[in-house]
């Protein structure tokens, strides 16, 4: 399942592990990205994990809508958890070294954790445009089973389009230089190490780079822009403003991990997008799961009320602890 380790001639050395070269080795610098990257892993995870745990404890937040924000806060847990911390353990120890099964490991959840967020970005942006242009017909279209389904489907899509560029990956023979210009073991800066022939697989995963994201993308675009259609026939000011301002920072945030991903695994790989590669995947790898939770949940009012139900809660139960003592 994983790659092939061999002697391509005398002067060359067989490979048995990966350096992931991050973003320098400068002490100041390694100091910086240190404290950063732990608050921004920190505030993700506590973020993201308010939210699944409001979607699960307030029964008005039993919805199609809370139910996909719900499973895109549990992707964010993870996707975080799979970069961050080894990210940081390698800023604190200066240990950047990676095993084969390690950096294949840690590109197949990535991996998958990316293409499941297409799918699903695509699945609320139909939720929305349903809640907003069809709202007579939402609990007819939106029920239960197939928000289910929906989910199913976006986590299933996303393990077998990674699945198979995994087991293609499998097949390379690495030699020669060990050191991945990156700061995770992405897809690029892996077969770029490889020693043979890798046209096939650079053109599969381009394809299903291509697949995967423009259709997502363009779906999820066209579904906001019928919401905002929408939207401008609304009668009052403040009705218009209060929709604009909740579509625009969700269309900020759409645009943003699309784009990166396009221009990271779709575009031609020119010298400025080779330079800029680690940047744009920082977009969409950790500021996304950063914003996510800001801007599709914590501003929302039902989840105002849920966090201050639970808030009141346990101010109540401290209270009558501190009575009973």
């Amino acid at each position: 399942m994983f790659p092939r380790q061999k002697h391509i001639g005398s002067n060359q050395t067989m490979i048995t592990e990966f350096i992931l070269l991050g973003f320098g080795d400068g002490q100041d610098v390694q100091i910086a990205l240190l404290l950063l990257f732990l608050m921004i892993y920190l505030v993700t995870i506590i973020g993201n994990l308010l939210i699944v745990l409001l979607v699960v404890l307030d029964h008005n937040l039993h919805t199609p809508m809370y139910y996909f924000l719900g499973n895109l806060s549990c992707l964010e847990i993870f996707y975080s958890s799979t970069i961050l911390p080894r990210m940081l353990y390698s800023l604190t120890t200066g240990h950047k070294s990676i095993s084969f099964i390690g950096c294949f490991i840690q590109f197949y959840i990535v991996g998958i954790l990316v293409t499941t967020e297409c799918f699903l970005l695509t699945a609320m942006s139909f939720d929305r445009y349903v809640a907003v242009c069809k709202p007579l017909h939402y609990s007819a279209y939106m029920n239960d089973k197939l928000s289910v389904q929906l989910a199913a489907g976006s986590w299933v899509g996303g393990g077998l389009a990674i699945t198979m560029t995994t087991s293609l990956m499998s097949q390379l023979v690495f030699c020669g230089t060990n050191e991945i210009d990156h700061f995770f073991c992405d897809f690029g800066p892996v077969v770029n190490l490889s020693c043979g022939k890798n046209e096939i697989i650079v053109t599969f995963v381009f394809i299903l780079s291509s697949v995967c994201v423009f259709p997502s993308f363009l779906l999820t675009l066209v579904s906001y822009v019928c919401i905002i259609m929408s939207i401008l026939r609304v009668p009052t000011t403040s009705g218009r403003l209060k929709f604009f301002s909740t579509c625009s920072s969700h269309l900020v945030v759409v645009t943003t991990f699309y784009g990166t991903l396009i221009i990271v695994y779709v575009l031609p790989k020119t010298t400025t997008l080779k330079d800029l590669n680690k940047v744009f995947s920082l977009l969409y790898t950790i500021l996304t799961p950063l914003l996510n939770p800001l801007v599709y949940s914590l501003r929302n009012k039902d989840v105002q009320e849920a966090l201050e139900k639970v808030v009141r809660k346990l101010a109540i139960l401290q209270g009558s602890r501190r009575q009973g003592c």
